[in-house]
């Protein structure tokens, strides 16, 4: 994309051509523009052309680091001399002057070169900015008469909307885009033929200028490319971004800590309960109704609302009616009470293996 080191004006016929004065080679004191814009365009020319596994490598990202702070010194002696101005005509820029019209363009590209994830919407906003800022220059000194692109959508717009609006603008460019490839083959076959002439120092200050032209325009075309590249990789963060909003759980209050419960024996009745609690004197009891208290006692504690106890007319009748029947016969049956009697006290004097003999050694 990027052409090689800036060409010198030629000699003619064996004599030195006098250019036409720039401001820029004539500024004060340190790197002079010159120097600046050439240090810049050849760090990108060797970033673009790395052997590096990837764009992020040490090395190719010091380039970057370094063009972009030489080419972001050019840009603001560029402003500060005030070389170029929408009031003024193509012809009234200097040709030594007119590849300083590459400024913005050569910033946008090294821009898009850096690799920090956390900064990449930064850095496509940057460039895109540079870019623009290039075609508007163009577009004021008749270089082009397409403006730029317009911004892409801000957040507030859903990214769904953007992305479609994105590809309208996609198809409505097509044919246009046709038209820059196009141009852009042309173009790359003038300027391999014009900076051989013109390296070979048999170029005069018009064919120098010339090359310069057709660098400015293969460049517009570059920088409407990078653009819809921008714009669609913007699609892309913002609809990222939307997607891990909606798949982060929702704010809400701490769940309240429930008490562990304490294990305990649940019994029928309160008569059971004495019973159990007193062969088991570690662990509570606790009968169904006083379960059911103390349920209603937590729940309202915590606000919630608590389960109604069934009344006792809605109660299962054939339930209660099986329990105390049970309960009957448990006290009635004389015999099998005394069986279980006879049975604990036959245990109490007759220990466990009691009359297996035929076992021992």
């Amino acid at each position: 994309m990027v052409e090689g080191a800036l060409p010198q004006l030629p000699e003619a016929h064996g004599q030195v051509v006098p250019p036409r004065p720039s401001m820029a080679e004539a500024s004060g004191e340190g790197p002079r523009l010159p120097e600046l814009l050439e240090t810049g365009w050849r760090l990108l020319e060797e970033v673009e052309a790395s052997t590096e596994p990837s764009s992020g490598a040490p090395s190719v990202q010091a380039k970057v680091r370094q063009g972009l702070g030489a080419l972001q010194r050019a840009a603001a002696m560029v402003e500060e001399l005030e070389l170029f101005s929408e009031n003024e005509e193509l012809e009234e820029i200097t040709s030594a002057d007119l590849k300083y019209l590459l400024v913005p363009a050569l910033l946008g590209a090294m821009t898009l070169r850096q690799v920090e994830p956390s900064r990449r919407r930064e850095h496509l906003e940057s460039a895109r900015l540079h870019f623009c800022r290039f075609l508007e220059l163009c577009r004021s000194y008749g270089l082009s008469g397409a403006r730029p692109p317009p911004a892409a959508p801000r957040e507030d717009d859903e990214a769904g909307s953007a992305a479609q609006r994105s590809l309208l603008a996609m198809a409505s460019n097509r044919q246009a885009k046709i038209e820059r490839y196009k141009q852009k083959k042309e173009l790359e076959n003038k300027l391999a033929s014009l900076r051989t002439f013109v390296e070979s120092g048999q170029a005069d200050e018009e064919q120098v200028r010339e090359l310069y032209l057709l660098q400015a325009q293969k460049w517009i075309n570059i920088s409407f490319e990078e653009i819809e590249s921008i714009d669609q990789e913007m699609v892309i963060l913002k609809s990222r971004d939307v997607m891990k909003q909606s798949s982060a759980p929702p704010h809400s209050p701490s769940r309240q800590v429930r008490t562990p419960l304490k294990p305990f024996i649940l019994t029928r009745d309160a008569v059971q309960a004495k019973v159990f609690g007193a062969g088991y004197p570690g662990l509570p009891t606790m009968t169904v109704n006083d379960w059911y208290d103390q349920k209603r006692r937590e729940e309202a504690a915590l606000g919630q609302s608590a389960p109604q106890r069934p009344p006792a007319a809605d109660t299962n009748d054939e339930e209660l009616q099986k329990e105390q029947q049970e309960k009957i016969k448990e006290e009635d049956d004389e015999e099998a009470l005394q069986k279980a009697r006879d049975w604990d006290d036959w245990k109490d004097t007759h220990p466990r293996g009691y009359g297996n003999r035929q076992n021992m050694g």
